[in-house]
């Protein structure tokens, strides 16, 4: 939906993307943020969440040691400062989330839950949920935790558009329409809320089918268009993208004309 080319490049040719700080603190405080919950309610307070962050720090590097390039710099100095006030900067988004919700009266049913189901069309969806609470009448709520700020309001409905997603996934699963849709902005302090209804969620169905169709179209084509934005500043692919004056990899799957026809609805390709 961002941009087609991206998805080629992320997907199909799998090109290397660097870390980049603000993604990996999001990793980080998402971790924080699951962990807590292991401790009885009364002792999840901000000092113990903060607490977590050092060895959650740890547990990321671990798992993933280019992470440590993040804050590399011949200046070791320099890059011990780097460091510090990026975990100060995850310390405060942790600290907020306390203003924002009360985690001594919840008790998520599901945390980092992997979800996935087939629609009747034979696509497969997945997706991971940060938490999933269901209130003593049955009622669920899918909450999910962002640690940028929240988008102006006519932008809204993209960041929604996620949730959605995770709603329709619980739906044809477990045969129940969340109640619910909460997204938590950490960066800013907002609570953004969404009761779907039935409509909604078959609405995402049809519009994932129509984004399965142009995918499967551009795959088996080739075609994959760029998007220009302004996130393409940020793009890490930019020395290969035709927008930039660059000429992407050569194509690594066969390409046939669009009118040798696309196989039968929802088969896999690349996910």
């Amino acid at each position: 939906m961002q941009c087609p080319l991206l998805y080629r490049f992320r997907v199909i040719d799998k090109l290397p993307e660097k870390p980049s700080e603000a993604a990996t603190r999001g990793t980080l405080v998402h971790a924080v943020l699951e962990r807590l919950f292991d401790a009885p309610a009364a002792e999840r307070t901000a000092p113990r969440a903060k607490s977590l962050i050092p060895g959650q720090w740890d547990r990321l590097r671990e798992a993933k040691p280019e992470l440590t390039e993040l804050f590399a710099d011949s200046d070791e100095q320099a890059a011990g400062e780097r460091l510090a006030r990026w975990l100060t900067e995850a310390e405060q988004l942790v600290e907020r989330w306390f203003t924002l919700e009360d985690p001594t009266r919840l008790e998520p049913a599901e945390r980092e839950l992997f979800v996935e189901a087939r629609l009747d069309s034979g696509l497969k969806l997945r997706g991971i949920i940060d938490r999933v609470d269901v209130a003593p009448t049955g009622e669920v709520r899918i909450v999910d935790y962002k640690t940028g700020k929240a988008p102006r309001p006519e932008y809204a409905e993209g960041a929604l558009f996620q949730m959605k997603f995770y709603a329709l996934v619980v739906w044809r699963l477990k045969q129940v329409v969340p109640r619910r849709l909460q997204l938590v902005y950490l960066g800013s302090g907002d609570v953004l809320t969404y009761d779907p209804v039935v409509a909604d969620l078959e609405r995402v169905e049809r519009k994932l089918h129509s984004l399965w169709d142009a995918i499967r179209l551009a795959t088996e084509t080739g075609d994959w268009r760029p998007r220009p934005t302004k996130l393409c500043g940020w793009c890490d692919h930019q020395a290969v993208c035709p927008e930039f004056g660059g000429t992407p990899p050569p194509y690594p799957l066969p390409v046939r004309p669009p009118e040798s026809g696309g196989g039968e609805q929802g088969r896999m390709g690349p996910d």
